[in-house]
């Protein structure tokens, strides 16, 4: 987790995510980092990559360079940077309906059968920031690499107000 060992627990995470949704990451191609369906109802989201506010891309192969516990940070910080793409389009946090799915990609070495508990990260860190808003179905697919080599890449589909 990213406690500061200054602050109590929660509310060093919750600094931690001020500060990360705050600041967002631009996209690494040529696309936009969300778009809204014509109803105005819905955003898709491109897939995020696990960048801390400070610092750069986690990179590696969960299973070979990175544990678990790595990746599931690393899905954390893709999630926070979803969080910061979601806040920068709506304004506010609170006009997330719903978080209605999340497609986590988890670049991982053949044979390795956790990637669930890998995206965990992105999926438990919509539930503390979002409550039951945050909730949502999800998938968490292993792939054998993934683009500038990243820990993980994660996206979603969010029900918002008009």
């Amino acid at each position: 987790m990213f406690a500061c060992s200054l602050f109590h627990p929660l509310l060093s995470f919750t600094v931690l995510c001020v500060f990360h949704v705050a600041s967002r990451n631009p996209p690494k191609g040529s696309y936009v980092l969300c778009t809204r369906s014509s109803d105005g109802k819905t955003l898709y989201t491109a897939g995020h990559l696990p960048q801390p506010a400070v610092g750069d891309l986690v990179t590696g192969k969960i299973g070979d360079d990175l544990t678990v516990e790595q990746g599931t940070q690393a899905a954390e910080y893709a999630g926070l940077s979803l969080l910061a793409t979601l806040k920068h389009e709506l304004g506010d946090l609170d006009k997330i309906k719903r978080v209605v799915k999340v497609v986590g990609f988890v670049n991982c070495v053949d044979g390795f059968s956790q990637q669930p508990a890998v995206i965990n990260g992105a999926s438990d860190l919509f539930g503390k920031i979002l409550g039951e808003r945050g909730v949502h179905a999800r998938s968490a697919v292993g792939t054998n690499a993934l683009p500038l080599n990243v820990a993980v890449e994660v996206e979603c589909v969010v029900e918002v107000e008009e």
